[in-house]
């Protein structure tokens, strides 16, 4: 049987890191992009983090078009399903990022299992588990928790990949293959950039080291390093026990003070002088969100502390998760490398 993976979205952040990792295992890849214009670059990414690109094709594929799909399914074993609308500032109709997710998804798995493809694995997000509960809920969100769409903090990205993986599953209960599904459920991802795009994720970092970020709001976040994600991908893709499961995939939750002291005493002076110390108190973030719709629309999670139990997906890839610390400094060393600040 071909060793073939299709990847869609191997242009992006993470679709990079898990075609590296499939690379370096053995696989053929199959990488899809919207042009076939971004193939060269993103050859010539793989090639510099080491990767045999001699086992590397390229297909074009949109998620809103029907054209290439089938075909590029074509002697294909598995397929990674990593691409997704992942945008900064919300859309004013927020069915400019969910009809994307949630079509492309549909294309990708409909023609995948048209094809008989021995496994699909897609790439959620924790926006799927841990949005629109009551404050009250402290304790750890797992597999077995969802998104409620119709609860508090739900803003166009958080249903998008809500619809999306939604959507991933009743396909596969039609068709009867949920044991052919795989789904990997990151936190904020951060780690070592493969080209000069941080991604969504590492603007944040970007925006601590540039200086555009003077005060820190009272907000948290879960992380995961990008390595980690990769390998769960690659590890819900080959183990047998992975089909019809969630695998959440998060390390401990911190503030953004938390995150600025950890990267505080590994960076060098010249790159720790513009990191925020100040925190903006509350009344001063909700009187700014009367003003950048970007900040109003995380208004409910000023001082919300969401935890994710994420050890499933330590056991899927066999090993603890690199620290949320050496996450932040990889991110950065990237950030500083590529020039971006």
């Amino acid at each position: 049987m071909s060793d073939r993976v299709l990847v869609t979205g191997i242009s992006g952040f993470l679709g990079g890191h898990v075609a590296l990792q499939l690379l370096e295992a053995g696989f053929t890849v199959r990488g899809s992009v919207r042009n076939l214009n971004k193939a060269d670059k993103v050859r010539a990414t793989l090639q510099k983090a080491g990767a045999d690109t001699a086992r590397l094709e390229f297909v074009a594929l949109d998620l809103m078009n029907d054209a290439g799909w089938a075909e590029a399914m074509a002697d294909v074993r598995y397929l990674q399903h990593v691409a997704s609308p992942f945008v900064i500032s919300m859309p004013n109709d927020k069915m400019e990022l969910i009809t994307p997710a949630v079509e492309g998804t549909r294309r990708a798995l409909e023609a995948a299992f048209a094809a008989q493809i021995e496994r699909v694995v897609l790439t959620s997000s924790i926006a799927a588990i841990q949005y629109g509960h009551d404050k009250s809920h402290t304790a750890p969100f797992t597999a077995a928790d969802w998104t409620n769409l119709g609860g508090r903090g739900v803003n166009a990205y958080v249903e998008s990949k809500t619809r999306a993986e939604q959507e991933a599953w009743a396909i596969t209960k039609r068709l009867g293959r949920t044991s052919d599904l795989a789904v990997v459920n990151p936190a904020a991802i951060l780690g070592t950039l493969l080209d000069e795009d941080p991604g969504t994720s590492a603007a944040l970092v970007v925006r601590m080291l540039n200086g555009s970020l003077p005060m820190l709001p009272n907000m948290y976040l879960s992380i995961i390093d990008v390595r980690d994600v990769a390998a769960a991908q690659v590890a819900a893709m080959t183990s047998p026990d992975a089909g019809g499961q969630r695998f959440p995939t998060a390390g401990p939750t911190h503030s953004f003070s938390e995150l600025a002291e950890m990267l505080r005493p590994r960076l060098s002076a010249e790159h720790v002088r513009k990191l925020p110390r100040a925190r903006a108190p509350d009344w001063l973030v909700r009187l700014m969100g009367l003003f950048d719709r970007d900040i109003r629309s995380n208004l409910d999670e000023l001082g919300v502390i969401k935890r994710v139990d994420g050890s499933a997906g330590e056991r899927l890839i066999g090993r603890r998760y690199i620290t949320v610390g050496d996450a932040l400094v990889a991110t950065a060393d990237s950030i500083i490398a590529h020039k971006l600040i």
